[in-house]
């Protein structure tokens, strides 16, 4: 049972104050450690000898009782990592002596003697078992990669029989009733492809389970390439859509698919909602990188809504956004496959007059200069 010690000479009412505080953190269904700022341990509760498979943990160094490793089997230095104070992690695996794994989340605290202190006096540590949640998480991982996958064949198959259905309707002399039938129809294939594809790509980027693949990308051609894939888009619309790469720009060294995708998410949701006037895709070198940047003239974003927009599944209230189709995952995705580079987003914008999309994405070395 976890102990926290009454220190001798204190009132009644202060041992009793010792024993309720024991008496809730036992209580608690999450383990439950205190350190002071060297690791030895000064309170823990039942769970935490559970989890850790002992029968004391009070004045005990945290690092010979608490030993978690990391996805690669590493050693976690557990103290190194509180250091900063507010830290937490789903990441971890705690094994057992006989090979049985288990997966951890843990978070920490730090202690501090009063406010303004500028260094901890101890920490608190917070941790559960989510085995059982880990494993439904992959499970749920591994449906949506093969429903991906399966859909994408009758997908492909149905979009471009009704794309045929439409043309030969167009050509003879079919009413109008039909033609708005096979174009809604093809609407909405087009959409759930697009749904495939955002949850296929959103899979690989909150997990990262692919290596990174590192290669040296040409900027001025990604640039104007992208302009090339969506100018007749903004035609159709009339809207004007260049390109603007000024010359100091050099070569980028990243995963030339994750930076297209960002760049094509802020490409497509700049021409849904854009109305008049233009977009700009431009590139500049900035520090040991580049900075893309997307600038359209279209409906802007409240200042409330900002905060929300790279959310899972976020669509704005605006009645202009709700009537343009969309799952809401295009910005999400983006933050995350920003992340998996060491990439930064930035947004501004202003309702009605338009909206400025930026990423810098920093150089990385590729495998061979690391080594």
């Amino acid at each position: 049972m976890g102990i926290w010690n009454t220190p001798a000479g204190k009132s009644p009412d202060q041992a009793l104050d010792h024993e309720r505080l024991n008496a809730l953190i036992n209580n608690m269904s999450e383990a439950v450690i205190a350190t002071d700022k060297n690791g030895l341990i000064t309170l823990s509760n039942s769970v935490a000898l559970n989890l850790l498979d002992a029968n004391t943990l009070t004045a005990k160094k945290l690092s010979d009782v608490f030993k978690p490793i990391d996805k690669a089997g590493s050693l976690v230095d557990v103290m190194a990592a509180v250091d900063s104070g507010t830290f937490s992690t789903s990441d971890w695996l705690l094994r057992y002596a006989d090979g049985s794994v288990i997966n951890l989340f843990f978070s920490t605290s730090a202690v501090k003697s009063g406010f303004g202190a500028s260094s901890a006096d101890g920490f608190v540590m917070l941790f559960h078992d989510i085995t059982r949640e880990k494993s439904l998480e992959e499970e749920r991982e591994e449906f949506v990669s093969v429903a991906s996958h399966e859909l994408r064949t009758p997908i492909a198959i149905a979009e471009g029989n009704i794309s045929n259905a439409l043309l030969l309707a167009e050509r003879s002399q079919t009413p109008d009733t039909i033609k708005q039938t096979l174009a809604t129809a093809h609407d909405q294939i087009i959409f759930l492809g697009n749904l495939i594809n955002d949850l296929s790509m959103l899979s690989r980027a909150e997990h990262g389970k692919e290596a990174l693949a590192v290669e040296e990308i040409d900027v001025p051609g990604l640039v104007n390439s992208l302009v090339h894939d969506y100018v007749s888009q903004a035609e159709k619309k009339g809207l004007t859509l260049k390109a603007e790469v000024l010359p100091d720009v050099n070569n980028l060294c990243s995963n030339k698919l994750y930076v297209r995708e960002v760049l094509q998410n802020f490409i497509t949701n700049a021409l849904k909602y854009t109305e008049k006037g233009g977009i700009t895709v431009s590139a500049e070198k900035l520090n040991n990188g580049t900075q893309f940047s997307v600038v359209d003239t279209g409906i802007g974003i409240s200042k409330s809504e900002q905060p929300k927009l790279f959310g899972k599944f976020f669509r704005s209230d605006d009645w202009r956004v709700k009537k343009v189709g969309g799952t809401g995952l295009g910005l999400y995705i983006t933050f995350k496959l920003a992340r998996l580079i060491g990439a930064k987003v930035e947004m501004e914008s202003e309702l009605n007059k338009g909206s400025t999309f930026r990423i810098f994405v920093p150089n990385i070395p590729p495998p061979a200069a690391k080594a």
